[in-house]
């Protein structure tokens, strides 16, 4: 054991509320702060765990399992990750071998636990400024890359999440871009399961999961949304009373990720300071690279995900256009 790894173990606990009710029903886990400085889960989350042990919150079926704090390292150093991205490499390791890292032994731990659940919420926030949106996986398809049979479900808990926008194709854009990274060489399958995090394992374990980003870090709103998420979610699976009267969710606007880009250099520079979902249209100037060359968008569409501060080598901004695909009348076999 290392010096590092054994000061883990000493400072460093996963707390993990647990709360079952005497009727059976859905089992649904809410992670928080699976990134360090993303605050607003956690605290959505601590809100809920008052509420439910004052008792002016009352499940009524089913499991809800809670890790306000899913990576204490990252939040006790304030940053991003603790030694690599808690959402990235997300399944337990090879049995007999050592976990390598702080995310590993986290993994570890969260892993069995997200075995016992059929539902995932991980509530998130970005660093460039936006409006709050949930993100999906992929419809049902029995490929190789990610094979899944219950989008209708996992669309309908985006839909009722109440974000003004919905995005999904994150995986198939991160395995794009690695084989983009790899110049026409054959692609590591490792490096695509590196992409792969909480709601893909989720997934990949029969259940299903949708990641929230709440909004900006530091958005004295984002605890607001973070906790209505899971309020709404707790209704939508029947484990909570629902609200008289109610109205429908709003149908969100769907967007489908295109593309990713990397910075490359130190010297490659937006046009403009960029916001989550700013659209663009055809031809319009985006960044400028350190040789002087421009990015231009190939077409009409919007900017997600934009870093100012990414390193070289590492994705810099991703590129969504309107998807076709529709959350309240999609086929499935539920």
């Amino acid at each position: 054991m290392t010096a590092s790894t054994a000061a883990l173990t000493a400072h460093d606990t996963l707390r993990i509320h647990g709360y079952a009710a005497l009727d059976a029903g859905p089992r649904l886990v809410v992670l928080g702060g699976v990134h360090g400085d993303e605050t607003c889960g956690t605290a959505g989350i601590e809100r809920v765990v008052a509420e439910l042990d004052a008792g002016t919150l009352r499940l009524l079926r089913g499991v809800l399992t809670v890790v306000p704090v899913a990576n204490p390292l990252a939040r006790r150093r304030g940053r991003r990750e603790g030694e690599r991205n808690l959402n990235r490499l997300f399944e337990p390791s090879v049995p007999g071998q050592a976990p390598l890292d702080n995310e590993a032994r986290i993994t570890n731990l969260l892993c069995p636990l997200l075995d016992r659940h059929d539902v995932l919420l991980d509530l998130h926030s970005f660093q460039s400024a936006g409006e709050a949106f949930a993100m999906i996986g992929p419809r049902d398809n029995s490929g190789t890359l990610e094979p899944f049979s219950r989008a209708f479900e996992e669309g309908q808990l985006a839909l009722h999440l109440g974000t003004p926008r919905v995005v999904e194709g994150w995986l198939d854009i991160y395995a794009a871009g690695v084989a983009q990274r790899a110049g026409g060489k054959p692609v590591d399958p490792a490096e695509v399961a590196f992409g792969k995090g909480t709601n893909e394992y989720m997934r990949s374990r029969g259940g299903y999961g949708v990641t929230l980003e709440c909004g900006q870090h530091e958005d004295p709103d984002a605890p607001g949304v973070a906790y209505a998420a899971i309020l709404s979610a707790l209704r939508l699976l029947g484990m909570i009373a629902p609200t008289p009267d109610a109205p429908p969710p709003a149908k969100p606007t769907l967007l489908r990720l295109v593309s990713v880009v990397d910075r490359l250099h130190e010297e490659d520079q937006f046009v403009r300071e960029w916001a989550t979902f700013d659209p663009v249209s055809r031809g319009e100037p985006i960044a400028v690279r350190g040789d002087g060359s421009v990015l231009h968008a190939e077409r009409d569409g919007f900017i997600v995900f934009p870093n100012g501060e990414a390193l070289p080598g590492t994705e810099w901004f991703y590129f969504a256009v309107n998807s076709d695909r529709d959350l309240t009348n999609e086929a499935s076999s539920v």
